[in-house]
């Protein structure tokens, strides 16, 4: 199911395949930087370090890449939007590419970690869908590209006896206490991720989920705080695979993608079912995008546009969406990726799903609000 072939990639006149790949290094390791021939040429650095979500692209992606092209790829991976921009914060200059979603995009090109990209050497970019062009965040794509997108919802544990008769369909099936007194004894989980669970309790009272009112973030945090105890974790980075799956929960506060992955891996050809159903709940919620872009630090840029493209096109794009089971903005993908997934409402939604949900925003300087918010709730 998520076997690949190996791809030839062919960038007409733009960069010449590097011979041979070079030592391992950290991510703060710059061992075999570009070099540029007398016409202009660039021959690819014999590494790139790339900064990604935890489980996010097939390993033979990564590995078809380095055999091609004799680039050794430093891969690391971080668990939200927050930890990369911490990292990054911190003085890792080191990494190339790295994978941040829409709102963390927009705060990252205000403070100037992003270098900017040129189109015109990144010829698969042609084979993205008109819908994920120029997002609000990254007007013209001046710094990033679209790798994946999906939505927030809840993931149930199918055949639980409460669920049966009352299919969640509501923010209230995560933060009602007389709700979640029914099944709480079985597990739940919650996204460790600040502005989604946040985002949640905003739709679920009615406000904007970019909202800058302290009054509608701190409505969110006492909601948030009253639904708290009955949650057993929160788990934003492996919850599919070792809370999901293993079924150490019966509901989960679930991005698509992962829930949809939770299916699959429990599904049993006699009852033609898995074990986990995703729901977009009535009240609306998120739809996001994570991006690849370069870092600002990066002293192998040109590799790294190499690396973008590569990932733009549409055989590779479709295998990262038949291993991630998130959706893909690539249209030319679309005949590549498995029939199932590309038949599934919970990773492609109708258009009227659609219209209840929002990207979110960088929040200016209401994010000072949101991290007290998320102090108190994490406290």
């Amino acid at each position: 199911m998520k076997k690949l072939p190996l791809y030839l990639l062919l960038i007409a006149g733009l960069l010449l395949v590097a011979c041979g790949g070079g030592p391992s290094g950290g991510p703060s390791s710059n061992t075999g930087g570009e070099t540029t021939s007398d016409d202009g040429t660039v021959q690819l650095a014999r590494e790139l370090s790339v900064y990604n979500w935890t489980d996010y692209i097939d390993e033979e992606i990564i590995t078809n890449y380095e055999a091609e092209y004799g680039v050794k790829i430093i891969y690391d991976t971080f668990a939200s939007n927050e930890d990369l921009l911490a990292k990054l914060q911190s003085g890792a200059t080191g990494y190339d590419v790295i994978f941040p979603s829409d709102y963390m995009v927009a705060l990252m090109i205000e403070l100037d970690l992003l270098a900017e990209i040129d189109l015109s050497q990144i010829p698969n970019f042609a084979n993205i869908d008109d819908d994920f062009v120029n997002a609000p965040f990254d007007p013209g794509n001046k710094y990033c590209v679209p790798y994946q997108w999906g939505t927030t919802g809840i993931a149930y544990r199918a055949g639980h006896p409460f669920f049966e008769e009352n299919p969640p369909d509501s923010w209230a099936y995560l933060f009602e206490p007389e709700l979640l007194q029914q099944y709480s004894s079985g597990g739940i989980n919650v996204l460790n991720d600040q502005r989604e669970l946040i985002s949640a309790a905003l739709a679920y009272l009615g406000h904007d989920l970019n909202t800058r009112s302290r009054t509608d973030l701190e409505a969110a945090r006492d909601l948030i705080l009253q639904a708290k105890p009955y949650w057993k974790t929160f788990n934003s980075e492996d919850y599919e695979d070792s809370l999901m799956v293993a079924d150490e929960v019966v509901l989960s506060h679930s991005w698509s993608g992962d829930a949809s992955g939770a299916y699959y891996k429990t599904y049993d050809e006699e009852t033609e079912d898995g074990n986990w159903y995703f729901a977009i709940p009535k009240e609306g919620g998120v739809k996001w995008m994570d991006n690849a872009c370069i870092t600002k630090s990066s002293t192998r840029h040109a590799t790294a546009m190499h690396f973008l493209n590569y990932l733009l096109d549409a055989e590779v794009a479709a295998a990262v969406t038949n291993y991630t089971y998130y959706g893909s903005p690539n249209a030319a993908a679309l005949p590549f990726i498995l029939e199932e997934i590309r038949n599934d409402p919970s990773i492609f939604p109708p258009e009227e799903t659609l219209n209840k949900l929002q990207w979110l925003d960088d929040p200016g300087e209401a994010i000072f609000i949101y991290d007290e918010m998320w102090t108190a709730i994490k406290g």
